[in-house]
């Protein structure tokens, strides 16, 4: 299991915007992962003095933020593949909200994502967030990789 402390030290987000407090399991293709922070007066996420659902693709996004560099970090302990180090959401898709908001959940929210397809451009993942058996949203989330070096160099710079 890591620690709230040990995610940090994994994703950009800092203080009270990293989200996770534990992640519970992963493995190459999948992440489990645990949060308390939907209920927290002071969640940097919250508007007009609530927290909405689709506020939840960020906890899924964080939790696939967290399993890219757990597999970045094992293909640096001798993993089988490379994997870039940097990601970003570029859309979800089919995504299904079962409820309006998340800070009126009394239970534990437990956070889901599984790799269905990638490559060094880009990762397709599947995510789902939970309170307790009850199913909060799910989705498909499309996470580009080093976007940086992805992107068409400007017409001022081909020759």
């Amino acid at each position: 299991m890591l620690s709230h402390r040990e995610i940090e030290r994994r994703i950009p987000h800092q203080g009270g915007m990293c989200l996770l407090d534990h992640v519970v399991e992963w493995d190459a293709s999948r992440i489990r992962c645990e949060a308390t922070s939907h209920r927290a007066a002071d969640n940097p996420l919250r508007a007009h003095g609530r927290l909405g659902i689709a506020c939840g693709i960020e906890y899924a996004a964080q939790a696939m933020a967290v399993h890219g560099a757990l597999l970045a970090q094992a293909q640096a302990d001798g993993g089988p593949a490379p994997v870039p180090s940097a990601g970003y959401l570029a859309g979800v898709r089919s995504v299904r909200l079962h409820a309006s908001r998340l800070d009126d959940v009394q239970d534990d929210l437990t956070v889901r994502a599984e790799r269905m397809m990638g490559d060094a451009g880009g990762v397709v993942y599947e995510f789902e967030v939970h309170a307790g058996a009850r199913l909060l949203l799910g989705g498909r989330a499309i996470v580009i990789l080093d976007a940086a070096a992805a992107a068409p160099q400007s017409r001022r710079e081909l020759p």
